[in-house]
């Protein structure tokens, strides 16, 4: 009797092989396209990987990030937050306003006057940050309403909030300890740079090895089965919106110490930059629970190395945006196909 081949052998371990290699340009092809727009922006432009460029591109994702990083637990819920921008502007000018004890218009030159001090406008700007995203919150998980809903009417209150409270006017000109925070280096390193990646560290941490960042991503994959699971799906929901509340927060506070002036108009579009990433990264806009930290990370750092390479090339800023769009169209397309291809 003669032993018959397995014919199949070979075309498992092909089938194999195919999915191993879609799984690792799903999960690690922004790091790829990242590594090569390296490159390339190297060999045309030998400028781009001087250390002055390299830490100006850090500071410049720098606000991007700190939002980025709450917003990519919101996505992770399968929600969104369209109302960040609004949210960093007033906080940066209530903390700009509890630092300068003013809300009248204060420019450069045209004195000081005394505030409450910097831990103080610190914890107005996370306050009112903190606030705004409980409200979204509870609207979200309690109200029932959808969260692209509650958030784009957030975009409207909160910075119709802003234009109250400043009158239209901006409020800068701040002392040495407060501008620290935006424009202080620790040795070569931008302060902005050094909170970012902290809290990127922090944020990866929660998510990848504590109960609750699993509880995270179980809410994200399936509600109904988080809920049966025993999960407090309600309030799972509302800590990220808190948590987003507390980054945009922050980020008011830092934005307006970077460019030494709290304004109304601050954030306008920040939305779209701090989604692209997010989504550019690997967390999946469509599907919840996929995605996390380091993709958003790495997203937000190819939002800003793409910008500058193409600005020391002289590419218009209006290209720019043509760019990063079509970036967002194809980072969602290619997340729909690898889902496809692995069921």
């Amino acid at each position: 009797m003669t032993t018959q081949p397995v014919p199949t052998t070979p075309q498992v371990q092909s089938k194999g092989a195919k999915v191993d290699v879609l799984a690792v340009a799903g999960r690690y092809g922004a790091l790829i396209f990242l590594i090569v727009l390296c490159v390339v922006f190297a060999i045309l432009q030998p400028a781009f990987f001087s250390t002055r460029n390299i830490f100006n591109v850090m500071r410049q994702v720098s606000i991007y990030g700190l939002l980025a990083i709450g917003m990519t637990f919101v996505i992770l819920t399968g929600g969104i937050d369209l109302s960040i921008g609004s949210v960093l502007a007033l906080a940066g000018l209530v903390c700009a306003a509890v630092e300068k004890g003013s809300r009248l218009l204060l420019g450069a030159g045209a004195g000081e006057a005394h505030g409450y001090g910097l831990p103080a406008a610190i914890a107005a700007a996370i306050a009112v940050g903190l606030m705004a995203g409980s409200l979204q919150g509870l609207a979200v998980s309690r109200m029932k309403v959808p969260p692209f809903i509650v958030t784009l009417g957030g975009l409207s209150v909160f910075r119709g909030l802003a234009l109250v409270f400043s009158k239209g006017q901006p409020i800068s000109a701040f002392r040495e300890p407060y501008k620290f925070w935006g424009q202080g280096m620790i040795g070569p390193v931008p302060v902005p740079v050094i909170l970012f990646l902290a809290f990127a560290v922090i944020a990866y941490i929660v998510l990848r090895y504590t109960k609750y960042g699993r509880y995270i991503y179980a809410v994200g994959g399936n509600q109904e089965a988080a809920r049966l699971s025993g999960l407090n799906v309600g309030l799972l929901i509302l800590s990220v919106y808190v948590i987003m509340g507390f980054f945009s927060g922050l980020s008011g506070f830092v934005l307006s110490s970077r460019l030494n002036s709290a304004e109304q108009v601050a954030g306008v579009g920040y939305e779209l930059t701090v989604i692209a990433g997010v989504v550019i990264g690997g967390t999946s806009l469509t599907m919840g629970g996929e995605g996390g930290v380091f993709g958003t990370v790495v997203g937000i750092l190819l939002i800003g190395v793409l910008s500058n390479g193409l600005t020391l090339m002289n590419v218009s800023p209006y290209y720019q945006q043509i760019i990063v769009g079509l970036i967002i169209i194809f980072a969602v397309y290619f997340d729909q196909v690898v889902k496809q291809r692995r069921r």
